[in-house]
């Protein structure tokens, strides 16, 4: 449980940003925390409705598909479902622009209201800008940032990395702990979208949660980053090296 001054804080922060979502043309909602967001979503979904899924950490942590799925009798496209080939993947990530509902969330959201994405493949980004009959983006106040710079500095050094290492892909960000702007074939960081108002003929609701969701820092980068470099000199490189992984893995630090 936050402590009140937390709250306090991260209800000044949420209600900000959505003034500034609602300037920009989006339906935006500040919810306490994932309860409540859990709760406000919910009421907003008709039952058997067929929903997309993005494959959103925000999204597992709410538990949101499977009370669809369970309480609603929602159908489900997810492209993460164990069993799919290549091709049924495909098809899955295509029916999603046709959805009902699309549940994602973002990378990042600027104060003044903007909404900050990076995709591999751009079947995340695809479907929130048209296709579905509704888009609904989670997102905990960890993602704010001030501005559009500082948005794409935290899909560097927060997001790719994290998500590169969640999905065991190989690329130099998963060692370095921030994104090189590599070459490599398995490179997520493709795409890159900035949503400055509402599409206009998108309905895309955007809920901002006071608690933090997804993938964040525990640590601030200079404590860690300073604890990795006295254990090189210390002891070894290869040390250091697993400690910082260690670290990565255990989400304290991209």
């Amino acid at each position: 449980m936050l402590p009140n001054h937390s709250k306090q804080h991260n209800k000044v922060l949420g209600e900000k940003v959505v003034l500034a979502l609602i300037r920009n043309n989006f339906q935006a909602f500040y919810c306490h925390d994932r309860f409540e967001a859990l709760a406000e979503i919910q009421d907003e979904i008709s039952p058997g409705s067929t929903v997309g899924a993005s494959g959103s950490i925000t999204m597992t942590e709410l538990g949101l598909l499977q009370s669809l799925f369970l309480m609603k009798g929602c159908r489900i496209l997810d492209h993460n479902c164990p069993g799919l080939t290549d091709p049924q993947k495909d098809n899955v990530r295509r029916s999603r622009l046709t959805c009902d509902l699309f549940l994602t969330s973002a990378n990042a959201i600027t104060l003044d209201g903007q909404l900050v994405n990076m995709d591999g493949i751009g079947n995340r980004i695809a479907p929130m800008l048209f296709g579905p009959q509704k888009v609904f983006v989670v997102a905990g106040v960890n993602k704010i940032v001030k501005n559009v710079e500082d948005g794409i500095r935290r899909i560097k050094q927060i997001a790719a990395p994290m998500n590169n290492r969640r999905r065991m892909r190989s690329n130099p960000c998963t060692q370095t702990g921030e994104c090189i702007d590599c070459c490599s074939t398995e490179r997520i960081c493709n795409v890159t979208c900035i949503l400055h108002k509402k599409p206009l003929l998108s309905d895309i609701h955007v809920f901002i949660v006071g608690e933090k969701l997804g993938f964040w820092r525990k640590f601030p980068p200079g404590l860690i980053r300073s604890l990795v470099k006295y254990v090189d000199r210390a002891i070894a490189p290869s040390v250091a090296c697993n400690i910082l992984l260690l670290i990565m893995i255990k989400g304290i630090y991209p």
